[in-house]
């Protein structure tokens, strides 16, 4: 059930089909080319709300826009050349996901090509642009602030477990941020007095083996770091919680939505329309250095109630008239 009305970006809904695959045409295109540059394995979710942020301003992909995505599989050493590929097909305006990564692949090939991100870290901090209100390059977009939620995160599943004395906090080595995750949430767990076990995977491999190693310790809790790569393997660490019976808490609704205990963050499709968005508008002539980075302006807590009873959790009134939606 859902407590209120989100707001987390200003983008209305609109229904589109979404288009997930660039057509081999015989004849040249007439329409200006979108490249999508995903960082990740595919994830079918993210292109339906992209695809109605450009449907909002009027754009509909084989009308009279084409769409070509391309994905690197959590493999940064292919976006080099899948970002040249997207440049020789002169493509009018390249959206990123999955970071900071995919952004400076094609920064790097590029000065002139416009980029419309998504991103979880201060894209400012990370020289992506010159300041959030005034880009003054060629890249603008959004900036989700995953990467400063974490602490709020640990704060959460100590509400829903507060026997919870052992927290453990998964991060990805190979993404960015990482010391800056792990000192955040270092520091929530001591406020806390909860004692915290850094985790690391990189690898579908890895991540068994974390979980592993948090079963072994028979750690109390877990808080995922925020990383595109988790994203990409959502299903598999749902299971592998609901598995070691271990309470956690997500990034995006998301992985609640699909059995995980709870999640706090902002509203991953609201981004991802906002995003498709401000394609339309670079493709109406407007330029990414006259475009502030949009920000979210609310996050959303969401549980699971049936994984809470599963777990044999009882999800504490404090939470319950804080979420701002509870699965049943």
């Amino acid at each position: 059930m859902r407590r209120r009305e989100l707001l987390t970006f200003p983008a209305q809904a609109a229904a589109l089909a979404v288009s997930s695959a660039y057509p081999s045409r015989a004849q040249p295109l007439t329409s200006p080319l979108v490249g999508f540059l995903g960082g990740t394995a595919p994830i079918p979710d993210i292109v339906a709300p992209f695809v109605e942020g450009l449907a909002q301003a009027g754009f509909s992909d084989g009308r009279n826009v084409d769409i070509l995505y391309v994905w690197a599989n959590n493999q940064p050493a292919r976006l080099p050349e899948l970002v040249a590929d997207l440049l020789r097909r002169s493509v009018s305006v390249i959206a990123t996901n999955g970071g900071a990564i995919p952004v400076r692949a094609v920064q790097a090939a590029s000065k002139s090509v416009p980029i419309v991100f998504l991103v979880g870290d201060d894209p400012a901090r990370m020289g992506l642009v010159a300041s959030l209100n005034r880009p003054g390059g060629s890249a603008t977009g959004v900036y989700m602030l995953t990467a400063s939620l974490n602490a709020k995160r640990v704060e959460l599943l100590h509400q829903m477990v507060p026997q919870a004395t052992t927290m453990a906090i998964l991060v990805n080595p190979a993404g960015l941020g990482v010391q800056a995750i792990e000192a955040e949430v270092r520091a929530a767990t001591a406020a806390l007095h909860v004692q915290p076990l850094l985790v690391r995977a990189g690898t579908e491999r890895e991540i068994d083996a974390a979980f592993e190693t948090i079963a072994r310790q028979r750690i109390g809790a877990l808080v995922l770091g925020n990383d595109p790569f988790f994203n990409s393997r959502r299903e598999q660490l749902v299971a592998l919680a609901t598995r070691h019976g271990l309470p956690a808490i997500f990034e995006w609704r998301e992985f609640t939505a699909g059995g995980g205990l709870m999640s706090y963050g902002a509203d991953r499709a609201g981004a991802l329309r906002e995003q498709g968005t401000y394609v339309a508008r670079v493709l109406k002539g407007a330029r990414p250095a006259d475009l502030p980075v949009l920000q979210p302006r609310r996050f959303e807590l969401v549980i699971n109630g049936k994984t809470a009873q599963t777990l044999g959790l009882t999800i504490p009134q404090t939470l319950l008239l804080r979420a701002d939606e509870v699965i049943q």
